[in-house]
Order: structure tokens, then C-alpha cells, then sequence
């Protein structure tokens, strides 16, 4: 099947995105760095996010070389049957070089760029708002540059979509270590800094006297900016892939389904739609360039409006291009699939806008001048267990809304295009994920812009601009997360029906108990995988705790400014404790599914993955906004509000915001990358699931008969 060559849109953008982040990497470094103390901060930072960064690494290049190994000699060649499934290993191996590259470029640049936008924040608002914007562009664009780069190459040598899925299951073995490790880490340092810090001694926030601080910044890096870069990176190409998948099945089968309308596929049609979402994406990529620009050239001196003006115009421009290469698409096709084209192109719109609204709908249940979180701050006026309460019951009445816009957006694209037309729905939900990634980057460089400022002594005014930065990358991070949720649902789902499609499935029925089985303990999983990694966070919390506590008992010069605190001992319990963490869950991620598959049968994994999906909703959304909002709480109390810090009113807050640092920031985004994991090992292990009673599983028959 030859490859069309509109396919070389994405593969150009790619590259030009690239070429960009090398441009924005060489802008930022050319930034005044600051004083000698703001450098010396910063190289804690930049020392402790590398080290970090290179242990995972060598963990992580035992795991690859052992699962490369495994899909190279155990799995079998869907592609090319009787021969060694070098293809698929291959790409695999290439989607985790690539991860970890996105990742690692971002962060680089991250930890050089924090200290420029202090010292920005010396001559004003717009000056530290671009550096740390373009520090985030340079993530942005690296992850996507990186992706439709690989997915480009791989498609055009292969020609099969079940090659690239290595690709894409690569990229989401490597994000989920990258933030799950990235996660435990973060909140290690945030919450023992908080606890011992601002509980038991008052110290402002960023003191340069708390051990802690300088872990809590080195976490922002790897957890928000190489965490979250991995995590979107993993379920971009995951979207794409899965349309591409669908796309190739209904080709055999010679027929896409939908309830607007059934159209029959010709073989020119099938190479299409095939390259459709890796075209879009490539289109949506350069919308998020156009996006970038104007960010960068609006008021910067409203960092805030910025930053959503970039997302709105990015939106829009999206939907007048990608309208565009429709009709470039429809060239040489049929009526019927012109037709069905255009309905596609509808459903990527539907997923974009429903995006969008994702989003916002994080943002008003997380803002700190939103009525939510102004509840719960004023629910710490009546202690502890109060603001628990109150924080716990807004983030499960934020499951409501995007899970309403997620049914809708499912409605109108499996109605317009079938199943087809939900996975390009998430498509283009992900389709200006550059400009997404870029504002959530922007968040922790100016999270670690306002700690140097201080631990720089730059006066109350450059603080102050800082903070402006900061409140404006606390609602940036909101969105992403949004948008996270909501594609990575939308995106599992498209997976799930391509694994229904290679599987053979046509109906999963809950009344067959194996099949009921495999979906309680999909149901299951998501609420272990989370208890794990809370239960790290405390464990190794409780060690930073101790030794926060020590230093200043040993040292009570640390508490004076005489001497400085040891941030090397406490960035080292971080990395030791996440690293050591974050194993059982990653492994957990991928021989459960194949567990399920062996014993109960595809069928049972099938209904799995959606148990799987539907409680992975609740509780990514939940967590990821309970947390958010605790944290803005704490932060509207320290604005002034009701006392303001130092009362027990803030006390009470702390306690929310410690328990919701987990919530929101390790346990409810590493949902997202858990469920594709599992998704893409359902379908890479399809060829093994299948050999043990033709995919009923050893106990499947069994069950069925009894």
C-alpha cells in the first residue's frame, strides 16, 4: 500500500518544530543568569534535576533492554509471520529513545531558563514572562517535533500501522516512569517542606533556610516539566496511532461503520485515512507554532491572557487549517469518503473543542478566585477534618462536567464517524498539544523563577512580579491537566476499540463471568495503582520530614542564616525514594493486562481495559482537582485572607494542600499514563494472548461452561 505523500506535512513540521527549539534553547541562554546567589540556587537545581534524571535513566535502560528482548524473540510477527518481530521491537526501542529525549531537552532548558526569568522579573513582567515562556516552548516543541517525526519515518519505511504501535508503546513505557518517578519525587520534597517548614517552624514559602526547598524545586523540573512532557508525549502518539490502527482494520474489512452512514473503503481511500490523524496532527502542530508567536508578541504584561489567548487562536487556526488539508485529502477519492472525510474532520473539531472546555472546567474548580476553592479556604476555618471534607467533595463534583463533555463529544463522533470518529476525536484534542505543553512547561519555570527570586534577595517588588508569573502558570497547569484527562480517556477508548477490532470482538458481555471478572479488576486497578503510589509519597515524606528536623535540631544556625541547610542530603532521599518506588507500580502497568489476557481470555481483557477506563476518569479527575484546589486554598489564605499565614486557619489549610499534593501532582496525572500503557500492552501482546486457547485464556472455557 503506498504511502501518500501528504504525509510529508507532518514529517516538515516536525522538523521545523525542532529547528524552533534549538532557536528558543540558544534564546534563553543568552539571558542574563542573575547574581552569584541566583546562579548558585539555580545550579543546585540544575544538579539535582541531572542527577535525578541520569539515575532513572540507567533504571530505565535495564527495563527497555529487557522488554526490547521480550517483544524481539517472545512476541510474534503480526507483520511478517515466522520471522523475528524485529520491526515492532525496533520502534519500540526508537519510542523510548525519543521520550526520553523530549524529556530531557525540556528539562535542560527548564533549569537554565529559571533563573533568566528572575532576573527578568528585575526589569518587569513582560521580560520574565518570555524568558520563561520560551523555556517552555522548547518542551512544547521538542515533544511534538519528536513525535510526528518518529511516527512519520516508521510509517513511511513500514507501511503498517502495528509497527508504529511499537513506536507509541515505547514513548508510554518510558512516560509512565517519567511521572510516576517525576511525581513521587516532587511532592517528597513539597510535603516535608511544608510540614516541617510552614507547620512547625512558620518559614515562608521557597526559605532558603528549609533543607527542602531546593528538592521541591529540582521535583517542579522533573516531575512537572519531563513528567508532564512524557506524559502528553505518550498519549499524542497514542491517539495517532490508535485512528491509524482503526483505520488499517476497517480497510481489510472493506467498511467503516457509522450510524450517519456505513461507507465501503476503496484501497486509495484506506491510505487516507490511514495518514489522516498523523496529517492533522502535523497541521495542529503548525497552528501551535502560530499560537507561540502570537503568545509571544501579545501584552506579555498580562502573562494570564496571555497564555489563553495563545490557546484560543491556536484553536481556531486549527480548524480553518485542518479544513484546508481536507480537501487537499479528498483528492482523487470517492463521494462516500470525501463525505465520511469531512465528518472526520468534524469529530478531530469536536475533540479539540471539548478539550478546551476540559480544561476550563479544571481551571474553575482549581482557581483560587473561583468559588470552589474560596469554600473550601473558608472550611479551614473550622479546622482539620473540615477543609478534608470540603475539598474532598469539590473534586467528586468536578467528575460531572468533563465527563459530560467527554460523553458528548463521544455521542457526536461515534454518530458522525463510528468508532473511527472517536479516536480522531482525540486526535484533535491532542492536536495543538505543542502550545499545551508549552503552558504547562511556562508553570514550573516560574514556580522555580519565584523561589530564586527570594533565595536571591531581590526585593518585595521583583517577588511580587514573580508571583504575577506564577499565578498565571498555577491556571496553565489547571488547563493542561484538563486536556490531559480528557484526551487520555478519549485516546484509551480509540485503543480499546482498535484491540476489540485485532481481537476479534464484537460484543463484550457482562453477564459471562469471566468477562465480569476481567472488568472488576480493571475497576480494580486504577484505585491500587494510586493507594501505591500515595503510600510512596509517605513513606518517603516521612523520611524527609525526619531529616529536616534533624538539621535543624543538629544546627540551629541553619535557623538563623548563620550556615547554610544540606540540600544535597535531602535531594538525595528524594531520588533514592521515588526511584525505588516507582518499580512495582510500572511493572504492575503491563503484566497485569497480560495476566488477564492469559488466564481469563482477550475477551475478559477487553472488558478489563474498560473497567479500567471508566474508574480511571473518576479518579484522575477527582484527585488531579481535589488537589488543585486545596493547594490554591492554602495560597488564597496566604494572600491575607481570613488571617492570613501563621493562623490556624492556615494551619488547617496546609493539611489540605499536603494531602492533596499526591492527589494532584503524582497519583491523579499518572492515571492518564497508566491507562495507555495498559491499552498499547493489550495490543502489542495480542499475538501471545491469542495462542493460549485461541484467546479464551486457560481459565475462559472453564468459566464459560460453569
Amino acid at each position: 500500500m503506498a504511502v501518500p505523500i501528504i504525509l510529508s506535512v507532518a514529517l516538515i513540521a516536525g522538523i521545523i518544530s525542532i529547528v524552533l527549539a534549538i532557536i528558543f534553547r540558544s534564546l534563553v541562554l543568552k539571558e542574563d543568569p542573575g547574581n552569584e546567589r541566583m546562579q548558585e540556587v539555580a545550579g543546585y537545581i540544575e544538579e539535582g534535576a541531572k542527577t535525578y534524571l541520569k539515575v532513572q535513566y540507567k533504571v530505565l535502560g535495564i527495563f527497555v533492554g529487557v522488554l526490547f528482548l521480550v517483544m524481539l524473540f517472545l512476541l510474534p510477527n503480526m507483520t511478517n509471520p515466522g520471522t523475528l518481530n524485529w520491526e515492532q521491537a525496533l520502534a519500540y526501542l526508537i519510542g523510548c529513545v525519543g521520550s526520553m529525549l523530549a524529556g530531557w531537552l525540556g528539562m535542560y532548558v527548564g533549569v537554565k531558563a529559571n533563573t533568566r526569568a528572575a532576573q527578568g522579573c528585575t526589569k518587569g513582567t513582560k521580560a520574565g514572562f518570555d524568558v520563561a515562556f520560551f523555556g517552555g516552548a522548547v518542551m512544547g516543541l521538542a515533544v511534538v517535533g519528536v513525535a510526528l517525526i518518529g511516527v512519520s519515518i516508521i510509517y513511511w519505511i513500514f507501511e503498517s500501522p502495528l509497527v508504529v504501535l511499537g513506536f507509541s508503546f515505547g514513548a508510554s513505557s518510558i512516560a509512565l516512569f517519567m511521572k510516576c518517578g517525576g511525581g513521587i519525587f516532587t511532592k517528597t520534597a513539597d510535603v516535608g517542606a511544608d510540614l516541617v517548614g510552614k507547620a512547625e517552624y512558620n518559614l515562608p514559602e521557597d526559605d532558603p533556610r528549609n533543607p527542602a526547598t531546593i528538592a521541591d524545586n529540582v521535583g517542579d523540573n522533573v516531575g512537572d516539566i519531563a513528567g508532564m512532557g512524557s506524559d502528553l508525549f505518550d498519549s499524542y502518539v497514542a491517539s495517532i496511532v490508535a485512528a491509524m490502527m482503526l483505520a488499517a482494520a476497517f480497510g481489510v474489512i472493506g467498511t467503516i461503520k457509522a450510524p450517519f452512514a456505513n461507507v465501503t473503503l476503496t484501497a486509495a481511500g484506506t491510505s487516507v485515512f490511514i495518514v489522516t490523524p498523523v496529517v492533522y496532527c502535523g497541521v495542529g502542530l503548525i497552528a501551535s507554532l502560530i499560537g507561540i508567536y502570537v503568545i509571544k508578541k501579545k501584552g506579555s504584561e498580562e502573562p494570564g491572557k496571555a497564555l489563553n489567548t495563545g490557546t484560543y487562536l491556536a484553536t481556531l487556526i486549527y480548524f480553518a487549517f485542518s479544513a484546508l488539508i481536507t480537501i487537499a485529502l479528498s483528492i482523487g477519492l470517492g463521494s462516500e469518503e470525501v463525505g465520511l472525510l469531512w465528518r472526520i474532520w468534524g469529530t478531530s473539531a469536536i475533540g479539540l473543542g471539548s478539550g478546551i472546555v476540559l480544561g476550563f472546567t479544571s481551571d474553575y474548580f482549581t482557581r483560587e478566585d473561583k468559588k470552589p476553592t474560596k469554600n473550601i479556604a473558608h472550611a479551614a476555618k473550622e479546622g482539620h477534618a473540615v477543609v478534608i471534607l470540603s475539598g474532598f467533595s469539590y473534586g467528586l463534583l468536578s467528575v460531572a462536567p468533563p465527563a459530560i463533555g467527554v460523553i458528548l463529544a463521544m455521542t457526536i463522533s461515534f454518530w458522525l464517524a463510528g468508532v473511527f470518529g472517536v479516536a480522531m476525536a482525540a486526535v484533535g484534542m491532542l492536536a495543538i498539544v505543542g502550545t499545551i505543553v508549552t503552558n504547562d512547561a511556562y508553570g514550573p519555570i516560574v514556580d522555580n523563577a519565584r523561589a530564586i527570586a527570594e533565595q536571591g534577595e531581590l526585593g518585595d517588588e521583583v517577588i511580587r512580579t514573580a508571583d504575577k508569573l506564577d499565578s498565571a502558570g498555577n491556571t496553565a497547569k489547571a488547563i493542561t491537566k484538563g486536556f490531559a484527562i480528557g484526551a487520555a480517556n478519549l485516546t484509551v477508548m480509540a485503543l480499546m476499540f482498535s484491540f476489540a477490532e485485532e481481537a476479534g470482538i464484537t460484543v463484550i458481555d457482562l453477564l459471562s463471568v469471566n468477562v465480569l471478572i476481567g472488568a472488576f479488576i480493571g475497576v480494580v486497578i486504577p484505585a491500587f495503582f494510586s493507594a501505591l503510589l500515595i503510600l510512596a509519597v509517605q513513606r518517603n515524606a516521612a523520611k524527609m520530614v525526619d531529616e529536616i528536623r534533624r538539621q535543624f535540631e543538629e544546627n540551629p544556625k541553619i535557623l538563623t542564616g548563620e550556615e547554610p541547610a544540606d540540600f544535597h542530603k535531602t535531594i538525595d532521599i528524594a531520588t533514592k525514594g521515588s526511584l525505588r518506588e516507582l518499580i512495582i507500580p510500572s511493572i504492575l502497568s503491563i503484566t497485569v493486562p497480560i495476566g488477564v489476557g492469559i488466564i481469563f481470555g482477550v475477551a475478559s481483557l477487553g472488558a478489563f481495559l474498560a473497567g479500567a477506563i471508566l474508574s480511571g476518569f473518576v479518579f484522575a479527575v477527582f484527585m488531579s482537582n481535589a488537589g488543585g484546589a486545596w493547594d490554591n486554598a492554602k495560597k488564597w489564605i496566604e494572600d491575607g485572607n481570613l488571617g492570613g499565614k501563621g493562623t490556624e486557619v492556615h494551619k488547617a489549610s496546609i493539611t489540605g494542600d499536603t494531602v492533596g499534593d499526591p492527589f494532584k501532582d503524582t497519583a491523579g496525572p499518572s492515571i492518564n499514563t497508566l491507562l495507555v500503557v495498559m491499552s498499547l500492552t493489550a495490543s502489542i501482546f495480542m499475538g501471545l494472548l491469542l495462542m493460549f486457547n485461541d484467546g479464551a485464556g486457560l481459565l475462559g472455557n472453564l468459566l464459560t461452561i460453569f
